[in-house]
C-alpha cells in the first residue's frame, strides 16, 4: 500500500505537465465533441465540475447514467457515488448495508443522504444510529445524485464525515409511462409515473408495487408500496417545489447464518435459523423549498415506524427462549433550512444557512421476544432531540485560475431522554465547531487541481450519553460523548473536457477520535478505539461516441485503529478495495445495453487479522429495445452466479443442540443468478 501511494503520488506531481502538453491539441474541436455528445444524450458524469467542484472527490450522477443501471435494489442508487458499496443481510425492508473509504458505515453512520434538501438518516433510531433507508426511492423518477466526500462542506454536519449525497427527482417526465417486471424468485414490479404542466409550473406522480420472495429457503414475501407526487412552480422570481411521499413495507427475513450450520448440511447456503423474523416500516414525508439565483429556503415533516424483529445469537443468551429481540421506532420529524449568499466583493462571494430539525421520538424500543411474542422490557424510550446547524462559507476567486473556499460549522444540540429506567434518563445541551477550507488551481484548458482539510463529526446516539446502567444486567457502565470528532484531507485532480472524458485522481486521509455507537441489538452502548484511513480513489467516464460510455471506478485504502498494540490494529469489515467498471451502449430510439462488475475485496473479522471476509464479485447485465411507445428489457443479476457473500461478520452464536457457544464467521451470500424481464408502454 505504501508503494502505491509513492506512486499515486508521483502521477499527481506529474499530472500538470501533461496536462500542458496535451493542450496543444486542438481545443475547439474536443468542447465542440463533448457539447454534441451531451445533447444526443445526457450523462450526469460528463456534466462540467471543473470550475465549480469543492474537491476532486465531488461530483454529480444522473440521468442516463441512473436510467441505464442495472439495480438489483433502490438502496444500489448510493452506488453510483464511485466507491461506494451497498449491500443486505437481512431482509429487503431493512436499511442497506454501506460501505465507503475502508469505513463500515453499517447503517448509515458516517454517510448522510438528503432528498429534495430532507435529511434521511435517522437518529437514536431503535437499530443504530444515523440509519438510512432508501427503500422509499423510486428510482424511474430519481434525476441526479450530487455527492462529496470528505469533511469539507460547511453546509453538511452530521453523519457526513466519509461521504455526503443529494438526491433529486425529476419536475417532468418526457412521458407517462407504466411498466411490469416479473423475474426469478417470485418478483414481480409495477411502477407508473407521468407529469403534466400546470400553468408556470408541472406536476409529477409516480406509483410503485413491489412483491418478492428472493431465493431464500424461507419466502421473503417482501409487500413494498411506494408513491410520491411532486408540484413544481414559478412564483414572481422564486421556484416552488412542493413534494409528498408514501411507503409502507412488510417482510420476513433471512438474516446471516453461520457457516458451521452450512458445512454440517444443517441448512442450505440460502436458509434460515429463526423462520420468524423480519419486520414492517412505514414513512410519510412533506416536503416544501423556495429557491431562486441567491436563496434558498424550505422545510419538511415526517413520520416513520418500523417494527424489527432479529436474532443474531439464536440461543447464546437465553437456551430456552432463544435470543429473538424486536426493535420498535415510532417517531415525528419536523425541520427548516435556508441559505443566502452574499456578493461582497466582485471575487467574494458569502453564503451563510443553516439548518433546524427536531425529532419526536414517542418509542425507540428493545423487547426481547420469542416467535414475534413480546417475553421481556429492555428499553422503553421516549427521546426528543433538537438541533441547530449554521455555517458561514466565504468563496474567494483570488485570479483567473485560483480560488478557495473557507468555511465554519456551529453544530448545536439540545435532547431529553425519558427511559423506562429512570437512572438512565436526562437531559441536556452541547456544542461543536468543525472549520473547513479548500483550494482549487485551474491547470490549463482541461484539468484543476484541489487540496481540501476539514474537521466533521458524527453524533452518537443520546441514549448512550444518558446511560448509566446496562438495561439487562444492572451493571454500571459508561457515558459516550455525544459529538466523534473526525478530521479529513485530500489531494487530487480532475480532468473535463478533454476528449469527452472526466476523470478524477484522489489521494485522502482521514481520522476518528473514536468509533463509539449505540449497539441498538443490546440496548447498550459499545466503545471502539481510534481509527486512521489513508486512500487512493480513482474515477473514470469516457463518453467514447454518441453510443458508447465507459466508467470504471477505484478504491484502494490502508485503514488501521490507532494507539492499540501492534497485531490488533486491524478493522473489522473495513474492505481495502472496491472496483466497479461498466460499459454502456445508448440509442435515443432503439438499443441500449448496460454490462457492469461491482467488486470489493477482502477484509479482516477482527482485530489480529487471523480470520478474514473474502473478496465479492458480481456481475450485472441489463439490455433494453424501444420501438414507439413500447419498451421490452432484460436485466441479469450475478451473470456468473457467483458464490460469494455480500457480509460476513465474526462473533459467538449458540445453535439449538450446542452445549456451549461457539465463534464462527456469520455470513449472508450475495443473490444467485436471475433474471426480471420488463415491459413499458409510454402512454
Amino acid at each position: 500500500m505504501k508503494t502505491l501511494h509513492v506512486l499515486i503520488g508521483l502521477v499527481l506531481a506529474a499530472m500538470p505537465i501533461f496536462v500542458l502538453a496535451a493542450e496543444s491539441e486542438s481545443e475547439p474541436d474536443a468542447q465542440t465533441h463533448h457539447q454534441l455528445m451531451e445533447e444526443i444524450i445526457a450523462w450526469g458524469r460528463a456534466q462540467k465540475q471543473k470550475g465549480e467542484a469543492l474537491s476532486a472527490s465531488s461530483g454529480l450522477v444522473g440521468y442516463a447514467d441512473i436510467s441505464t443501471r442495472p439495480l438489483q435494489r433502490v438502496g444500489e442508487l448510493v452506488e453510483v457515488v464511485p466507491g461506494m458499496v451497498a449491500t443486505q443481510h437481512s431482509g429487503e425492508g431493512k436499511a442497506n448495508q454501506y460501505y465507503m473509504r475502508g469505513m463500515n458505515l453499517d447503517h448509515g453512520t458516517d454517510f448522510s443522504v438528503y432528498l429534495e434538501g430532507m435529511p434521511i438518516n435517522l437518529r437514536a433510531h431503535a437499530h443504530g444510529q444515523g440509519y438510512l433507508d432508501l427503500n422509499f426511492l423510486i428510482s424511474e423518477v430519481v434525476s441526479a445524485v450530487h455527492y462529496a466526500k470528505g469533511p469539507y462542506a460547511a453546509d453538511r454536519g452530521d453523519f457526513s464525515t466519509a461521504g455526503a449525497s443529494s438526491v433529486e427527482l425529476y419536475d417532468r417526465l418526457d412521458a407517462p409511462f407504466i411498466e411490469i417486471s416479473a423475474g426469478s424468485d417470485g418478483y414481480r414490479r409495477g411502477v407508473s409515473a407521468g407529469s403534466w404542466d400546470i400553468g408556470d409550473g408541472s406536476l409529477l406522480g409516480a406509483v410503485e408495487l413491489l412483491r418478492n420472495d428472493g431465493p431464500w429457503e424461507l419466502d421473503a414475501d417482501v409487500k413494498k408500496n411506494n408513491a410520491l407526487i411532486k408540484l413544481t412552480k414559478t412564483m414572481g422570481e422564486s421556484e416552488f417545489t412542493g413534494l409528498v411521499t408514501y411507503y409502507d413495507n412488510e417482510w420476513w427475513s433471512t438474516d446471516q447464518v453461520p457457516q458451521r450450520a452450512v458445512r454440517s448440511g444443517a441448512i442450505d447456503r440460502f436458509g434460515f435459523i429463526d423462520p420468524t423474523i423480519g419486520g414492517e416500516s412505514t414513512r410519510a414525508n412533506a416536503i416544501f423549498s423556495f429557491e431562486d439565483e441567491d436563496y434558498l429556503w424550505g422545510g419538511y415533516i415526517s413520520r416513520y415506524k418500523l417494527n424489527l424483529f432479529g436474532n443474531l445469537t439464536y440461543f447464546l443468551e437465553d437456551p430456552v427462549f432463544g435470543d429473538q429481540h424486536e426493535q420498535v421506532d415510532r417517531r415525528w420529524i419536523y425541520g427548516l433550512h435556508g441559505e443566502k449568499t452574499f456578493p461582497l466583493l466582485d471575487n467574494v462571494r458569502l453564503r451563510i444557512g443553516g439548518e433546524f430539525r427536531y425529532d419526536d421520538i414517542s418509542d425507540t424500543d428493545l423487547y426481547l421476544t420469542t416467535a414475534r411474542s413480546r417475553r421481556q422490557v429492555v428499553r422503553s424510550d421516549d427521546v426528543q432531540w433538537a438541533s441547530l446547524g449554521t455555517f458561514a462559507e466565504i468563496k474567494w476567486q483570488a485570479t483567473e485560475h485560483l480560488r478557495a473556499t473557507a468555511g465554519l460549522r456551529v453544530d448545536i444540540s439540545d435532547y431529553n431522554v425519558d427511559a423506562n429506567l429512570a437512572v438512565n434518563s436526562g437531559s441536556d445541551w452541547e456544542s461543536n465547531f468543525t472549520p473547513k477550507i479548500s483550494v482549487a488551481y485551474e491547470v490549463g484548458y482541461f484539468a484543476e487541481l484541489y487540496l481540501s482539510w476539514g474537521e466533521g463529526f458524527h453524533s452518537n446516539d443520546v441514549r448512550g450519553r444518558t446511560i448509566s446502567v446496562d438495561p439487562l444486567t444492572g451493571d454500571p457502565v459508561p457515558t459516550v460523548p455525544l459529538f466523534v470528532d473526525q478530521e479529513g484531507a485530500e489531494i487530487g485532480i480532475r480532468l473535463d473536457g478533454w476528449r469527452s472524458v472526466a476523470a478524477t485522481l484522489t489521494y485522502f486521509w482521514l481520522e476518528s477520535d473514536s468509533d463509539l455507537l449505540f449497539v441498538g441489538d443490546s440496548g447498550a452502548t459499545e466503545p471502539s478505539d481510534g481509527s486512521e484511513r489513508t486512500g487512493i480513489e480513482l474515477s473514470f467516464f469516457w463518453n467514447v461516441d454518441q453510443h458508447w460510455a465507459v466508467d470504471v471506478i477505484g478504491s484502494w485504502v490502508d485503514s488501521e485503529f490507532v494507539d492499540v498494540p501492534r497485531g490488533q490494529d486491524h478493522i473489522p469489515n473495513a474492505h481495502g478495495q472496491v472496483i466497479g467498471a461498466g460499459l454502456t451502449y445508448v440509442e435515443l430510439e432503439g438499443l441500449t445495453a448496460s454490462l457492469r462488475l461491482r467488486h470489493f475485496g477482502e477484509a479482516p473479522l477482527i482485530e489480529d487479522d487471523s480470520v478474514r471476509h473474502g473478496d465479492t464479485s458480481v456481475i450485472n447485465f441489463g439490455v433494453s429495445y424501444q420501438f414507439g411507445d413500447w419498451q421490452v428489457g432484460l436485466d441479469l443479476i450475478n451473470v456468473l452466479d457467483a458464490e460469494d457473500d455480500d457480509i460476513a461478520y465474526f462473533f459467538e452464536s449458540r445453535l439449538s443442540g450446542e452445549a456451549t457457544g461457539v465463534e464462527d464467521v456469520h455470513f449472508h451470500p450475495v443473490d444467485p443468478f436471475s433474471f426480471r424481464a420488463s415491459i413499458r408502454r409510454e402512454l
